[in-house]
């Protein structure tokens, strides 16, 4: 997943900066950014709010907002920059070769259109020459895949359903033109526990079935680890460690990513044992030296303030930036 590795990469990010220009200075969201996306696999990308993920999804689909630019670096996808990309190409790409589900359902669907018509509408953005008929019973596949009955839901308007159900149709919306890739950011944080857990495991049956790429971006570690192939950690806009799913929980290399098992709930666990993160994110407004989880990190010494950790490979499928990774020692 990281610079050196073999594995097939869909997606190739490179030295990647996205800065916001706001009134009292420029916050630096994400910060050359490294990352290979492994094809046909699902990547978990955690990390608390503000970490960067969000930013780094939009700057992959080009929807960074202002006062929000891309800076530097470049996301390779089939051969092709998509920062290059001119604005038919862009218009063309998305949803047909790269599509993202929202965390907030109800503001990706028309309000004043039925669930057919919005389905239709879309496609034919994308492929005017097919007709009605062909597309609903794409959509009527589509639908049943994601658990919903499609006679009744395409009949319907988006406030005559629940979240769950809303969240569902965009599941379904997001692979209408057949993507290779899937963004999934925060899809259901709006969403009590058991619909949650009913969304994952569509996903899960989604992907098994269509192989797709997916990227999920969460801040729940607990939801990576039951339904990603490979975990990527953010803090303060930089990746922090990145490997396949045994290896991050197995033998975590990075205080943060440590300390972020440590802090997830557990059904089975005893709650005395969870550890909060001490401190606070940093200020990514501010010009810093040495490793951005510094101050906050217990084991941190007066190198890891002064100097920047380069990304070190561990294994094939394990890179982490911590000067202290590999010997022996750990924050919790």
């Amino acid at each position: 997943m990281g610079r050196e590795d073999n594995i097939e990469a869909i997606l190739t990010i490179r030295d990647l900066c996205v800065d916001y220009y706001l009134p009292n200075g420029i916050l630096k969201a994400v910060n050359y950014v490294d990352l290979d996306i492994p094809s046909g696999k699902i990547t978990g990308l955690v990390g608390e709010s503000g970490s960067g993920k969000t930013t780094l999804t939009s700057a992959v689909l080009r929807t960074v907002s202002n006062p929000g630019k891309i800076t530097n670096g470049s996301i390779m996808f089939k051969g092709k920059n998509i920062l290059s990309l001119s604005s038919k190409e862009l218009r063309e790409f998305r949803w047909s070769e790269i599509a993202m589900v929202f965390q907030a359902a109800q503001n990706s669907l028309n309000p004043t259109m039925t669930i057919e018509e919005q389905f239709i509408e879309t496609y034919l953005a994308h492929r005017k020459e097919t007709s009605n008929k062909e597309i609903l019973a794409h959509v009527h596949k589509l639908l049943r895949a994601v658990r919903l009955d499609a006679d009744r839901v395409l009949r319907a308007y988006p406030h005559e359903m629940s979240g769950g159900m809303k969240q569902r149709i965009m599941i379904a919306f997001a692979q209408l033109l057949e993507p290779e890739i899937l963004f999934l950011d925060e899809p259901t944080t709006a969403l009590d526990v058991i619909t949650q857990d009913y969304i994952f495991k569509i996903l899960k049956t989604v992907h098994e079935i269509n192989g797709t790429t997916m990227i999920l971006s969460t801040h729940d570690i607990a939801v990576v680890a039951n339904l990603c192939d490979y975990m990527v950690v953010m803090y303060g806009g930089k990746i922090v460690e990145l490997g396949n799913i045994f290896d991050m929980f197995q033998e975590p290399m990075h205080p943060y990513t440590q300390l972020l098992i440590q802090a997830a709930p557990s059904l089975l666990g005893d709650m005395q044992e969870r550890v909060a993160i001490p401190g606070t994110a940093p200020d990514l407004m501010k010009e810093r030296k040495g490793c951005i989880f510094a101050d906050r990190c217990p084991i941190a010494d007066d190198n890891c303030r002064e100097v920047e950790p380069n990304t070190r490979t561990m294994s094939k499928e394990h890179s982490v930036a911590c000067h202290k990774a590999g010997k022996g020692v750990r924050a919790v």
